[in-house]
């Protein structure tokens, strides 16, 4: 896995984003890239914006591409508040956006983006987990 820690992380949202999209194990392909930045976005944001007070704290970012799957898996640990991003229920998008509830729209557009995403708490980490094929 191709890894780095930013510590800290305030306004570094784009430093991490970049890291992350300029990683060898991205694929070429414009339309695979767009969806996996579009969701390493929204996931960077949300852990700089609210895992820690400030933002003063860290946060490790992570590519690894399986060359037998050609599976890329995208990794963000922090050490800030427990939340699990899946917990929240997808917003109802048939509604508009003045129906709907403010929040929430971010991690629905990953779900679509991306083939899986997963959370788990572990040793005192927030550790998400987003996949996606990156071949038919």
């Amino acid at each position: 896995m191709i890894k780095k820690r930013f510590n800290p992380i305030k306004d570094k949202s784009s430093e991490i984003i970049d890291f992350l999209m300029a990683s060898p194990d991205m694929p070429g392909d414009d339309a695979l890239r767009f969806k996996i930045e579009l969701s390493v976005e929204e996931a960077v944001e949300n852990v700089v914006r609210y895992a820690y007070e400030g933002g003063i704290g860290w946060l490790e970012a992570g590519t690894h591409l399986d060359h037998d799957s050609l599976v890329l898996t995208i990794e963000l640990r922090d050490a800030g508040v427990p939340f699990n991003p899946l917990d929240k229920p997808d917003p109802n998008v048939a509604l508009t956006a003045q129906e709907r509830e403010i929040g929430g729209l971010g991690i629905y557009l990953c779900k679509q983006m991306m083939d899986s995403i997963d959370y788990r708490y572990e040793d005192g980490n927030n550790v998400l987990i987003m996949k996606k094929q990156i071949t038919n």
